[in-house]
């Protein structure tokens, strides 16, 4: 198969616009020239982008080491209503990095930013892929049992769900305003014998401008709604729609 593809690759370098493309790939046989010409633009693109997207996280992986981090103490409500009080260094288990999602859930709240939740629903249904690379943990302010409770309601009975109101775990990572409010994002931590180091945080708005999308692609959600013809637009995710 890879053979195949580069030599696919290798055919579509050589094509101009309204060149012919073998009828089973990328388009119908029957379309005509300009939709070949501007799908063979598209792909030239697409390339493009995920080239650059391999430059990008090829720079990620080469930053240098970040800071080592407070032994924090986080505190999770077990499903038989008890509540754990592990470290930070122990939510790696067996492994060597740890990725937590930053859940916008403040205490006091009956629910879970809508939008954080849809992304959560994604980590759930791809975990046990991630747990043969990496820990994953689900970070809010709430108070454990609103956390666990939250999580029932979503269907995320494989995730571990912390609270960590009574730490300065987010607003130190970034993740919480000096106000207390709290931000959307992923954190990527690793472990070295007793200590955790930091490794990278992403926020779903980039500063300085505040513009969204940083961390769409981590979310098959948007993915697949760039695909579609009509596109994103405006479309807010919901909770009304997920918990009844």
């Amino acid at each position: 198969m890879p053979d195949a593809v580069d030599g696919f690759v290798a055919e579509i370098e050589t094509l101009e616009p309204g060149a012919g493309i073998p009828p089973d790939v990328l388009v119908p046989a029957h379309a005509d020239d300009e939709y070949r010409a501007a799908r063979i633009d598209l792909l030239r693109r697409e390339r493009a982008l995920r080239e650059h997207a391999e430059e990008v996280a090829a720079a990620r992986r080469a930053l240098p080491p970040g800071p080592l981090l407070d032994d924090y103490r986080f505190a999770e409500e077990t499903e038989d209503g008890r509540v754990l009080r592990p470290r930070l260094v122990e939510l790696f288990g067996d492994h060597r990095t740890l990725v937590v999602y930053h859940l916008m859930f403040p205490r006091g709240t009956a629910e879970a930013c809508p939008m954080c939740s849809m992304w959560v629903d994604g980590l759930q249904g791809v975990h046990r892929h991630l747990a043969q690379h990496t820990a994953l943990v689900v970070v809010a302010a709430a108070e454990p049992a609103d956390l666990r409770a939250w999580g029932r309601a979503r269907g995320w009975h494989d995730l571990r769900l912390l609270s960590c109101g009574e730490t300065t775990f987010n607003r130190d990572l970034g993740a919480e305003t000096g106000a207390g409010e709290p931000r959307p994002a992923f954190t990527v931590l690793r472990r070295e014998g007793e200590d955790v180091r930091f490794c990278y945080t992403v926020h779903a708005s980039f500063p300085p401008d505040g513009a969204e999308r940083g961390i769409d692609l981590l979310s098959p959600v948007w993915q697949v709604l760039d695909l579609l013809p009509q596109g994103r637009g405006g479309w807010y995710a919901g909770n009304d729609y997920v918990v009844g």
